[in-house]
């Protein structure tokens, strides 16, 4: 009996799945295939790509891992272009255009050749362990690369990909931007050429759980910087001598802990220091100070970051950060200066969630469960940032991974062909969906 039933329940999943894929056309089913059939192939690439560094600032290596692309793109009927920002002290960007017959929805296709992990990191070489592929930029970004390139296939293997429109964007210094008004130049007028944007960095999960993508947010940066009456300590507090730089930062990072935060806001004080003398090297990434305990510290100096969900929320905060530092206590002053080019937000706009719905058609088609959407504040910022106010996007249609950043990085392999899936099928029907101007 308890064989029977066993096999009861097999055949009932067997028709479940069965009833699942019929919701899928002769086209997407053929596109299915082909990324399974091709699994060895696109993980063997997925191999290559991260055996070259190709740190933000590696330009060499950056532009090898771009020819790589090239190679897999020219073969599907794109027209790949290197854009050089050389004079941005940043390698360039590889630009793949295909066009389809023009009558479809504009998709343009977003993700990064560049990790973190420079020449002189000792994280260098692609490991497999089971199921997980270990490696410098394994998931962050050349698994989403892998899952975009894997998807084209499919979509040529099945006829799709024949009147589609599509533009691929593979930035080259996403995770160390130079000067944005030259690197991100070029993506923002992709943007504005598309009807629709979709970014392949990794896939989040929740509690085992796909989840969706329709907002990011921004990544600003702010310092402020304090000077005060220094003097003999035994005066502190008094008319006099006053509070010093200490005090006065002191009492300004806790009076942004305590009257910015609102939802989705979040700010970081990342470097601290202050004595009787205090200087931010020229790289921003350290502040040699002197002082006495007996000295009252002249000089104070923090920097750190923002993250808003919109233009308004950051207005909003630096506005009453301002206000703060202009309430200096006696015998202090400040100054806080938010840099101008930070990475913008990706709001959660209608447009978005309606992508989201159309990706849901697609896993209900293929028979798996509804992604709902993910909390913004549980993402980084990205490169669809800089396209978001043009155009609709969603984004996390990379694989799955976890340590990203770091020598613990991983991918989920099987998460590469399941995105790839996804991303193919989205892709066909949107290509398919009328341009509406």
């Amino acid at each position: 009996m308890a064989f029977l039933f066993r096999a009861l329940c097999a055949a009932f999943a067997l028709t479940l799945s069965a009833h699942a894929s019929a919701q899928l056309t002769r086209a997407e089913a053929r596109m299915t295939a082909t990324v399974d059939a091709e699994q060895d192939r696109t993980v063997a690439m997925l191999e290559k790509w991260v055996n070259q560094n190709s740190g933000t600032m590696n330009f060499a290596g950056v532009k090898a891992v771009g020819g790589m692309l090239r190679s897999e793109l020219e073969p599907l009927g794109f027209k790949v272009d290197w854009i050089d920002i050389s004079g941005a002290n940043r390698a360039g960007h590889i630009v793949a255009r295909r066009k389809g017959n023009g009558r479809g929805l504009r998709l343009l296709l977003i993700a990064h050749l560049d990790t973190v992990f420079e020449p002189d990191s000792p994280f260098q070489r692609w490991t497999r362990e089971g199921n997980l592929g270990h490696g410098p930029g394994a998931g962050d970004n050349k698994g989403g690369m892998a899952v975009v390139i894997a998807a084209l296939r499919a979509m040529k293997a099945a006829g799709t990909l024949k009147n589609a429109n599509i533009t691929v964007f593979l930035t080259g210094d996403e995770e160390d931007a130079g000067p944005l008004e030259i690197s991100r130049r070029d993506l923002v007028a992709a943007g504005k050429w598309a009807d629709v944007a979709l970014d392949f960095e990794g896939l989040a999960q929740l509690d085992g759980r796909d989840m969706g993508s329709v907002a990011r947010r921004s990544s600003d940066e702010w310092s402020l910087a304090v000077t005060a009456r220094s003097g003999h300590s035994s005066g502190v507090f008094g008319p006099t001598a006053g509070f010093g730089a200490v005090f006065e930062l002191s009492r300004i990072i806790d009076s942004f802990r305590r009257e910015v935060p609102e939802d989705k806001l979040t700010f970081n004080v990342g470097l601290i220091g202050g004595g009787t003398t205090a200087e931010l090297a020229k790289d921003n990434l350290s502040i040699s100070a002197t002082g006495k305990t007996n000295i009252i510290a002249g000089t104070a100096i923090a920097r750190g970051d923002l993250r808003a969900i919109s233009p308004e929320q950051i207005a909003r905060a630096q506005a009453k950060m301002r206000a703060i530092v202009a309430q200096p206590l006696g015998g202090a002053t400040a100054q806080i200066t938010f840099a101008p080019d930070g990475y913008p937000p990706m709001a959660p706009t209608e447009g978005n969630r309606a992508l989201l719905t159309k990706l849901n058609d697609v896993n209900r088609d293929m028979g798996l469960p509804e992604m709902g959407e993910l909390d913004p504040v549980r993402r980084g910022a990205a490169d669809i940032s800089f396209v978001a106010k043009d155009v609709d996007g969603l984004a996390g249609l990379g694989p799955a991974g976890s340590g990203a950043h770091s020598p613990r990085e991983r991918v989920d392999i099987a998460s590469i062909h399941l995105q790839a899936k996804r991303a193919a099928i989205l892709m066909s029907r949107l290509a398919r969906e009328k341009r509406r101007r």
